[in-house]
């Protein structure tokens, strides 16, 4: 399976390649973001919220049958996206193996310098949640 996460990360990375201009990929983000399933109002709680990002973020994590289950959301598009490209790489896998997954598609897509500090704050923060929840599973 970690070939998997391997293989779906060398497609985000090929669809950011095939575009020049920042803008276009921005805008990819943003229609990643769209496809993400609609997240339920009552799960918009404390519970759920990731603080420490410049947007709001809600994150449900749970396991069904050894796999991570991910839903997300939040009210700014550039980061929704980028939790729908995170839910593509790292929902339906086993904890341990999210718990060890190299996320080069971050880097190797420019997300990690071109987006805001503050953004990439978020994006750390993001990730080490859903880590921390893999591993105390």
């Amino acid at each position: 399976m970690k070939d998997d996460i391997v293989s779906m990360q060398k497609d985000i990375v090929a669809s950011f390649r095939g575009l020049d201009d920042w803008l276009d990929r921005y805008d990819l983000l943003v229609s990643s973001g769209r496809e993400l399933p609609p997240f339920p109002d009552e799960e918009r709680n404390d519970e759920n919220a990731i603080s420490g990002c410049q947007s709001n973020v809600w994150i449900k994590m749970g396991i069904e049958n050894g796999r991570m289950t991910i839903s997300a959301d939040s009210d700014a598009a550039i980061t929704k996206g980028i939790l729908a490209l995170l839910i593509k790489v790292l929902a339906d896998r086993t904890p341990q193996e999210v718990a060890e997954s190299d996320l080069f598609f971050i880097d190797e897509t420019g997300l990690g310098t071109n987006l805001s500090p503050s953004r990439s704050d978020g994006l750390r923060i993001i990730i080490k949640t859903i880590r921390d929840f893999a591993r105390s599973n």
